[in-house]
């Protein structure tokens, strides 16, 4: 008897480029075994490594008995009243309406992806604009949505950011959500108030949502220069009641907490309501556990400041190593550096690991060919996340390499 056919499955599955890292281990696959003697650092993920705030471990440790229960969609009004009272905190603007705006999620990225589900009209051939590069949920939330996503390259002149006055309007009228990142991923690079403000006038002419991904938004190198915020700058240009912008932040970068799974959007009430309905059906409310160590984070402004501490104290040891060889600068925000390399980005990552044991990500896999151009391409960006020594060890490392290249 024959097996049959295969059941229909969802066609738009098959427009899913493979992630950055599946193509990172193929290409590290052709470098072979690295040197004896030299130990591996991988500084390709941007996964904190540094050590979770004993709060949250003990909020965890006392809160298991949450166990026993099934959480609410909306969140625990505990939590969502803490996370009103940060944005208030951190931006100095009025908190967001805990029970309206604000709602907790497991982590950013599922919240990103989630969002586009459900302001996508897949009805209708609509875009999805993107930075480029890009965080690719961005392109499959898209693509898994029904739209097409159009890509934004970023732009060396403008400090990476992204060029928002050279898309033309045959492509915002077509527009039904923009992805913003800022501080962005990979560049760290902040964007200003005057962006805002088009954007917002753009949003208010073609009738798009905005969903600003600020997860990256407490590694910041200066501590008299916090990024500013997409909440924030709604208010100072006097949109009080966030129409069209949701805001993304998380806990994994902040406090160093990743496998806590933990975050929360804000923003326009009307989208958050709309949010919170298709949340409804597919399971993703936070664990009470999770939920007071996610209090207990919010409320503690200590480690992350001692966070921000040992990256800057990374950031400062490598750059003179890597600045003679390289062209790269000190971001404005987040734990990367997007270093330029002179030769191809995807060989100087699998040669970097072959000879001196070091993993980097390679920029053009983070970016897409727009117009013949790949805003990656001849970039790798490198994750400060290991500890100090370590950092310290694989610049030496990489210079090393780079300067072989010139010899």
């Amino acid at each position: 008897m024959g097996l049959g056919k295969m059941p229909g499955m969802n066609p738009r599955l098959d427009l899913l480029q493979p992630y950055p890292f599946e193509k990172l281990r193929a290409l590290l696959a052709q470098a072979g075994s690295p040197p004896e003697g030299l130990r591996p650092i991988n500084l390709s993920l941007g996964e904190p490594k540094h050590a979770s705030p004993a709060c949250v471990r003990e909020a965890m440790a006392s809160s298991l008995d949450g166990l026993s229960v099934y959480p609410p969609t909306k969140g625990d009004p505990n939590l969502r009243q803490a996370i009103s009272s940060w944005i208030h905190r951190r931006f100095g603007i009025p908190a967001p309406d805990p029970e309206t705006q604000v709602l907790p999620a497991l982590g950013s990225r599922e919240a990103l992806f989630a969002f586009a589900q459900v302001v996508l009209d897949p009805t209708r051939e609509g875009l999805v604009v993107c930075p480029n590069p890009f965080y690719q949920i961005y392109e499959g939330a898209a693509l898994l949505g029904g739209a097409k996503a159009f890509y934004v390259n970023s732009d060396p002149a403008l400090n990476f950011r992204c060029d928002w006055a050279g898309v033309p309007n045959e492509v915002w009228s077509r527009t039904q959500l923009l992805y913003v990142c800022s501080p962005g991923n990979p560049a760290g690079d902040v964007m200003p108030l005057e962006d805002w403000k088009r954007l917002f006038d753009l949003s208010d002419r073609f009738g798009f949502v905005i969903a600003a991904d600020e997860c990256y938004s407490e590694i910041y190198l200066d501590e008299s220069k916090p990024p500013l915020g997409s909440l924030q700058a709604a208010q100072q240009l006097g949109r009080l009641d966030y129409r069209n912008l949701v805001s993304f932040s998380s806990l994994s970068k902040r406090s160093n907490v990743p496998g806590m799974r933990s975050g929360f959007v804000a923003g326009d009430a009307k989208l958050i309501g709309k949010f919170l309905l298709y949340r409804t059906y597919h399971g993703s409310a936070l664990s009470p556990v999770v939920s007071a160590a996610s209090i207990a984070a919010w409320n503690d402004e200590v480690h992350v400041e001692e966070n921000r501490r040992l990256y800057r104290q990374k950031f400062d040891a490598v750059l003179p190593i890597l600045s003679p060889v390289l062209d790269v600068k000190r971001p404005d925000a987040s734990f990367y550096l997007w270093a330029g390399t002179p030769i191809c980005d995807a060989t100087f990552t699998r040669d970097l690991l072959a000879t001196q044991a070091v993993t980097v990500l390679a920029g053009s896999f983070v970016g897409r060919d727009v117009n013949g151009v790949n805003p990656g391409k001849n970039r790798i960006r490198i994750a400060l996340v290991a500890p100090l020594a370590d950092c310290v060890e694989a610049a030496h490392r990489i210079a090393a390499y780079a300067r072989s290249l010139q010899a």
